[in-house]
């Protein structure tokens, strides 16, 4: 019997320093018969090129899955476990569509329990495709929830700083307080809270 055929998979994320929004986690696996040019870092890439990369990623792909771990999460957890949680998950969206034999991770540390070897390699967003195209999907998939979520608390400038602490974000954090939005383990919005009675807007 022939063996069966092991492939590599790229994990990245999106949003781990953000005050608002989940974590965001992709994993991608490539197919060497169809290349994809031009992947990079997302952080590397103007808005619009990242969003013509996305498509191609998920069109062109052997197998890709985008993943979140949630505010509650990342209040329950911390930010690095709730961030380990989206790769992890993201990495089981793509166990079931094709076999791995490796996961590249971007970073310095792994999630526990992985389904196969691993390895975490900094700044692999620019050496490794595979991470570089999970780089991307993560990030377009977040910040598309970024609009939605500036359509549903308006005010704080979602769409425009994705949740990021701006100087924008930060003023109207002072003058709305936080909504369900936020991360309110996060010391800016923890302050906040505090400023205005430990409220948080529905």
């Amino acid at each position: 019997m022939s063996q069966p055929i092991l492939f590599t998979c790229g994990v990245d994320e999106a949003g781990r320093g953000p005050w608002a929004g989940p974590v965001t986690a992709a994993a991608v696996v490539l197919d060497p018969a169809r290349p994809i040019a031009g992947l990079t870092d997302s952080k590397a890439l103007s808005e619009a090129r990242r969003d013509a990369l996305a498509p191609q990623i998920r069109d062109r792909a052997l197998a890709w899955y985008v993943a979140h771990a949630s505010v509650a999460e990342i209040d329950t957890l911390n930010i690095r476990e709730a961030t380990f949680l989206a790769m992890s998950r993201a990495v089981e969206g793509v166990i079931s569509q094709c076999r791995l034999g490796e996961i590249l991770i971007d970073g310095n540390a792994l999630p526990k329990s992985l389904p196969c070897a691993a390895r975490a390699i900094i700044k692999g967003d620019l050496t490794e495709p595979a991470i570089s195209a999970a780089s991307i999907l993560a990030k377009t998939t977040r910040d598309a929830l970024m609009l939605d979520l500036d359509a549903l608390y308006t005010g704080y400038g979602f769409a425009r700083h994705k949740g990021y602490g701006t100087a924008a974000h930060a003023e109207a954090l002072t003058r709305l307080g936080p909504c369900t939005a936020h991360r309110t383990s996060f010391r800016p919005v923890r302050l906040a809270m505090q400023a205005g009675q430990d409220r948080v807007r529905p």
